[in-house]
């Protein structure tokens, strides 16, 4: 069954002043899509752009250039109901469950707010229970209502957190990175609750993480950025299977494997040189510095986010013309899995 556009991003800028008349390029022309019901994941390095972007999405910063639609409409120009409804229609699950929960209210307080600022449900009674079936839904006794954050382990304050985002009913979420301050023991059960709430109620994520492995078990489609440019998309399942940009392909090798005889074999590929600063990247491909395939025309020209394949997108001159190439002895297509 065909699913329908949710979110698209198209050209996508969003630049900051650093002063003396330099620029911080933080994302720098992005497209995609995000369809009806699905988990998009955005991957890459700190500093890459992931967080602004979704910022962005949720209307915390006004974009440089390029536009936002939402089922068919600029979140940017929306009239003052259109707007109240996007508010309500999209929330967001912040990284740090310590520092995202304001310490002098109650759990209960705390997920009453956005209910009586948008008037949802009847009165106080029905928003009180409201919050205690919430609480319930993400593995939390009704109980724990009257308690205050610093009563809760990491884990259980990213679970008040997801409830919160509830429970104004989204229909889409971003989560920025919402489990890279928990612990590992804690990441899956976190992952799988996401999961659970995302077929019970509908949900569509873009899911931000820089961990490659825990994105491949929630995303449906994953977007690789690097230095505020998007290098690739496609289906999770291949992404991680037939990687094409050297820059994916770097990433996933340095994911370990579970198997000492593939482990053993397995190339990794590591990349050379610092990540260049935002304020000054480099001409043409802003990979091109530290990619072990560079060429000449990396140097000249900025490769264009294009079809390499069917559903799988690659911004990079080794496949211009839709063929796979070697360049400098440097074989791109590599073995990660």
């Amino acid at each position: 069954m065909k699913q329908d556009t949710l979110l698209n991003v198209s050209r996508l800028k969003m630049h900051f002043d650093a002063g003396k008349g330099k620029t911080v390029k933080a994302v720098d022309g992005i497209s995609f899509e995000i369809k009806e019901g699905e988990t998009f994941g955005l991957v890459g390095e700190s500093g890459c752009g992931k967080s602004t972007t979704g910022r962005v999405l949720m209307r915390l910063y006004e974009p440089t250039g390029g536009e936002v639609r939402y089922r068919g409409k600029n979140i940017h120009a929306l009239d003052e109901s259109e707007s109240f409804q996007y508010n309500r229609k999209i929330q967001m699950i912040f990284q740090d469950p310590y520092a995202s929960l304001n310490p002098r209210l109650t759990v209960r307080d705390i997920m009453l707010e956005p209910m009586e600022i948008h008037g949802l449900y009847e009165g106080r009674k029905g928003r009180l229970e409201k919050a205690d079936e919430l609480l319930e839904s993400v593995g939390l006794h009704r109980g724990f209502a009257n308690r205050y954050p610093h009563e809760f382990s990491g884990g259980q304050r990213q679970r008040i957190g997801i409830a919160r985002a509830l429970a104004l009913e989204p229909e889409f979420i971003v989560a920025d990175e919402p489990i890279s301050a928990l612990d590992v023991s804690v990441q899956a059960q976190v992952v799988n609750l996401l999961k659970k709430l995302q077929k019970e109620k509908g949900l569509t994520y873009l899911f931000i993480a820089h961990d490659l492995s825990m994105v491949k078990h929630i995303s449906d489609r994953i977007g690789v950025m690097y230095l505020g440019h998007m290098v690739e998309i496609t289906a999770s399942a291949r992404l991680y299977k037939e990687p094409l940009h050297p820059y994916t392909q770097a990433l996933l090798s340095a994911i370990p494997i579970p198997d000492p005889d593939i482990e053993d074999k397995r190339k990794r590929i590591i990349l050379k040189g610092e990540l260049p600063s935002p304020i000054d990247p480099p001409t043409g491909c802003v990979f091109r510095t530290r990619c072990p395939a560079a060429m000449d025309i990396c140097a000249a020209e900025k490769p264009v986010l294009k079809e390499a394949e069917e559903g799988h997108f690659v911004a990079c001159h080794l496949y211009d013309g839709n063929m796979k190439k070697e360049a400098d002895g440097v074989k791109v297509t590599v073995q990660t899995s």
